[in-house]
Order: structure tokens, then C-alpha cells, then sequence
């Protein structure tokens, strides 16, 4: 291929088309003699690169899934949950069942995305899920039953709601209690299965929208912006308005501020 009469605007542009995949294009890019475009060659080595570490991360995600598929365990679902930490609001659960080796770039443990990424990611993998649902535990149960509880059952709820039912369920970090489908518990799984990963931004997705509404009804206390959680601004709107009916009693900060001062 020969690129020599070409311009680097016009060698960018080419490189930015499914044309930068073509060996031929690759070489011809390599062996020119212009510094700009042995750049281009090397930026696109480095992409390349990316690519392919992702498309390994990827795999290896989807290690239990297949090992459980080859046993026999069909369909394999990932739950997890968002909201143990804050001060204030539910605890909200997922449970997805993707399609076993299923490759969407970038799907990783909630907590590692910025929010704009887990809203692409989340309407990604609800298109490409075979199944997926959500599950709730309101503020008023986590003061009854204490956060871990609380979030057991929202979990519980996410996996019966699926259709089709799994016959396995993959969990990051605690056994679901009462549940009477065989499941594996994985301390830091929403780092280590594709489906754990997938359910914790559908989790942390569905409860952070479920804040933004809250703020309107409570704006005093600025959920949208950090969704209950322990931020100087919220501690500061605490003890200047008092708890609110979604604040979280057994918690310390709340407890205190319900004890009133000196206390």
C-alpha cells in the first residue's frame, strides 16, 4: 500500500476507520520516513495493545461462569449490591445473567467507573443481558434488621425476580440466606466475575437514580451529589436540619444528632 502521496491529516484519518486494522496499511506506516506518521503507526501499536489486554481481562472475568457451565449450571447469575455505606437511603441489589463470554469493553466492579461510564455500561448490559433485575430494601428495614440484613434481602429479592430462574448464583461477598439456589459467595467478586460486575452498576446505577429523585423531596441535604454518604457537606446539613425520614438510625453520625448535644 503505498501512502507516500498522502498527507498526515489525510494518514490520520484513515487511521481513525476500520482501515488501521489492514496489515498492509500497518506496514506502509512503519516503513515511511516521516516522524508524524511513524507516530501514528506507534499509537496505533499502543491501542492495539490496550485492545487486546482488555479482551484477556475480559475473559478471565468469566472464569466461574464457564466452569459452572461446563458443570452443567445453566443459566449463571451475578448479584450484588449498592448503598451498605451511606448514612441515608435503601439498599439497592442486582442480579444479571449475561451471555457466557459475552465481551463489553470497559465492564468492571462498579467503584473503579465514574459515574458517566456506569450509565453506557448499564444501558449496554441491559440490551445484552439474558436476564436482569433489581431488588430494594428500604430505609425503614435497615433500621428494623441492621444494613446487613437489610442487604442480604434485597439481594434475595433481585435473584427472584429473574426470568428465566439461574441455577447458579455467583455473590460477591456474603451468602444469600434463603435462597434455595446453589451459589458461591467471592470476597471482591465484582472485580473477579463478568455477571458480579455487571449487576454492581445496575445496582449502583438504579440506587444513585433513586437518590437524584430523593434530593427533590429532602434538597436540603444534597443526595444528589453524594447519595448519602458521609461527605463534610452532608455531616454539615445533619446537624443543621436534624436527620431526615431517610436517614439510617442505627448509624453514628445519625445516632449522635438524634441523641441531640452532650449526649
Amino acid at each position: 500500500m503505498d501512502i507516500s502521496n498522502l498527507t498526515i491529516a489525510e494518514i490520520k484519518k484513515i487511521a481513525c476507520t476500520a482501515g488501521f486494522l489492514k496489515e498492509d496499511f500497518r506496514h506502509a506506516l512503519l516503513m515511511d520516513r516521516r516522524a508524524g506518521v511513524r507516530e501514528i503507526y506507534h499509537r496505533l501499536q499502543r491501542l492495539e495493545s490496550i485492545k487486546v489486554a482488555e479482551i484477556k481481562r475480559l475473559e478471565k472475568m468469566y472464569h466461574h461462569e464457564k466452569d459452572l457451565t461446563a458443570k452443567g449450571y445453566q443459566p449463571v447469575a451475578g448479584v450484588d449490591e449498592a448503598g451498605r455505606g451511606p448514612l441515608a437511603g435503601p439498599v439497592y441489589a442486582a442480579a444479571v445473567i449475561l451471555p457466557v463470554g459475552l465481551k463489553i469493553v470497559g465492564l468492571n466492579d462498579s467503584k473503579k467507573l465514574g459515574a458517566a461510564k456506569r450509565e453506557v455500561l448499564a444501558e449496554q448490559i441491559k440490551k445484552s443481558a439474558l436476564a436482569w433485575a433489581v431488588g430494594v430494601s428500604t430505609t425503614e428495614e435497615i433500621n428494623r434488621d441492621n444494613i446487613h440484613w437489610a442487604s442480604l434481602t434485597a439481594m434475595r429479592r433481585a435473584v427472584r425476580k429473574l426470568k428465566p430462574k439461574p441455577a447458579y448464583v455467583l455473590v460477591d461477598g456474603y451468602r444469600i440466606d434463603r435462597l434455595a439456589i446453589p451459589q458461591l459467595p467471592l470476597v471482591g467478586g465484582d472485580g473477579l466475575s463478568a455477571s458480579i460486575a455487571a449487576a454492581s452498576i445496575l445496582a449502583k446505577v438504579s440506587r444513585d437514580g433513586i437518590m437524584d429523585y430523593y434530593h427533590r423531596i429532602y434538597p436540603p441535604y444534597g443526595f444528589d451529589r453524594h447519595k448519602g454518604y458521609a461527605t463534610a457537606e452532608h455531616l454539615r446539613a445533619l446537624t443543621a436540619f436534624g436527620p431526615c425520614p431517610l436517614h439510617r438510625t442505627g448509624y453514628r453520625p445519625v445516632k449522635d444528632c438524634l441523641a441531640g448535644p452532650g449526649t
